[in-house]
């Protein structure tokens, strides 16, 4: 028997995205997380987009252009992904630290949520060796700053930092939130690679191992300044 017709103001049920639009999706996932293995393994400009199509079992090779564009664009798409879930947790970690005077409550802030999202992903991850790839291509590191900063979490994170530093003079506050940034990124980076490997490392966990960062990262911001 024939299904009855639908009356002209019968609605019809959605029920999400089309098995193209699904396919469309999937296949984007599987590109960014090849992209970022290949990225963190080799470098960026080691790896062509016709190579992540092929790793990514694209039979189309220009797979990579035609749902990301550019290299630099895939580039952002990854930095992006990740950048949402560190995001959501460093908004909780601020909103907890509200007014805090202590260094250490704001330092928390900026490596806590990275750290806690790599211990979320499980094992193996590559983002801490593509993020440490990344910052050391000129132009790219310039978008993944740009992006960063863009982040509300970091200028409350920032202006927290501020108000409970003491008073160093610019040249050495800039010097120093450099370091700290470098402290951070390859120190994850290592921490990664060394967990690929299966090697040992210094600490148990990515828990313990953020807690050793900001231990660092504390101490580089209070240490004395030696005047020239």
């Amino acid at each position: 028997m024939d299904p009855p017709a639908r009356s002209a103001g019968t609605l019809v049920p959605v029920t999400g995205k089309s098995g193209r639009g699904e396919r469309a999706d999937a296949t984007r996932e599987l590109i960014l997380v090849t992209a970022e293995r290949l990225f963190a393994e080799h470098g960026v400009f080691a790896v062509s987009n016709r190579q992540v199509s092929e790793a990514a079992g694209q039979g189309n090779n220009a797979a990579v252009g035609y749902h990301f564009g550019t290299k630099t664009d895939l580039v952002r798409a990854i930095v992006r992904k990740h950048a949402v879930p560190v995001e959501q947790l460093r908004l909780r970690m601020v909103a907890e630290a509200g007014d805090s005077p202590d260094v250490r409550d704001w330092v928390a802030c900026l490596v806590r949520p990275i750290t806690d999202h790599l211990a979320e992903l499980g094992s193996p991850t590559w983002y801490a060796r593509f993020a440490a790839q990344v910052m050391t291509d000129p132009g790219l590191r310039e978008i993944v700053v740009t992006d960063s900063l863009d982040a509300s979490s970091l200028h409350r994170i920032i202006q927290g930092l501020d108000e409970c530093l003491p008073d160093l003079p610019a040249e050495v506050r800039a010097e120093r939130g450099d370091m700290a940034r470098q402290l951070m990124v390859h120190m994850c980076a290592e921490r990664e690679r060394a967990l690929a490997l299966g090697a040992a490392t210094p600490r148990s966990s990515w828990h313990d191992a953020g807690t050793g960062l900001i231990d660092a990262t504390v101490g580089l911001w209070l240490a004395p300044v030696t005047q020239p």
